[in-house]
């Protein structure tokens, strides 16, 4: 173990390896955002902090069970001379579910009429935990899968999930919170949960996405939407100048 620690490439593909998990871990953050969103708000910090553990505990769980996970690459039925595989399953499921999740969300923020946060908040939170639970699995199996094609060392791995796990749990607050007060982010950020939901369905079905060309795109629309609500915040600094002018002038008058 202290050779372990004294190797300067066990201390490389560490940081390698968590920021990998940090940028794949961003769509997970958005995805428990959206969802703790709907939670009262004394509510809402415990249930990311319970989500993020739960994708902590789950990609752990599937490092210590690596020939189970690498087994779900393998072929159990073939359909139209087409190979599926457990992978492929999950991958379906969970990009189909994410896909229904979002185009719900989407629906339920164009609503006029908000349902109200004590109607059923019991239920709501334990609700909110077994989804975030369910494509917890889907975001951990591929970041498992590229996570052991990097390193070899499990314990460098399980090191370098628990130290992006603490990250994102440090900001998974700040990132609920300009979700929440931007709603054109939200919408923005839902629909980035549609993309992902699309392309691991392409995934699922042996179609290859580019995961490259998602993010690229994702922080393209993110730049544009910052710059967008930076505009619109001086045009509202300015249009109070301007009033509060003419307050002045017509006090003085």
């Amino acid at each position: 173990m202290l050779e372990m620690l004294m190797d300067p490439h066990i201390w490389i593909a560490f940081a390698t390896l968590a920021a990998l998990e940090i940028v794949l871990g961003i769509d997970n953050i958005i995805f428990i955002s959206v969802l703790t969103s709907r939670l009262p708000k004394h509510q809402q910090p415990q249930a990311r902090l319970l989500g993020l553990a739960l994708a902590m505990f789950m990609r752990i769980g599937l490092l210590l069970s690596l020939s189970w996970v690498m087994s779900l690459r393998g072929d159990f039925l073939v359909l139209l001379g087409h190979g599926i595989s457990g992978r492929d399953v999950i991958l379906l499921v969970g990009g189909a579910f994410l896909i229904a999740k979002a185009t719900r969300e989407v629906h339920n923020s164009l609503e006029v009429d908000e349902p109200s946060a004590a109607a059923g908040a019991a239920a709501g939170f334990a609700a909110v935990l077994v989804q975030i639970a369910l494509i917890d699995i889907v975001f951990s199996l591929d970041s498992v899968i590229t996570a052991v094609g990097l390193v070899q060392q499990v314990p460098v791995m399980v090191a370098a999930i628990v130290a992006a796990v603490l990250v994102m749990m440090l900001a998974a607050g700040r990132v609920s919170a300009f979700v929440e007060n931007n709603p054109t982010i939200k919408m923005l950020a839902l629909s980035f949960l549609v993309l992902i939901g699309f392309a691991l369905v392409a995934e699922g079905l042996d179609i290859h996405v580019p995961k490259g060309y998602i993010y690229f795109a994702m922080a393209f629309s993110f730049g544009v939407e910052l710059l967008n609500i930076r505009a619109s915040r001086r045009k509202r600094v300015k249009l109070r100048k301007a009033q509060l002018g003419d307050l002045i002038q017509i006090g003085a008058a």
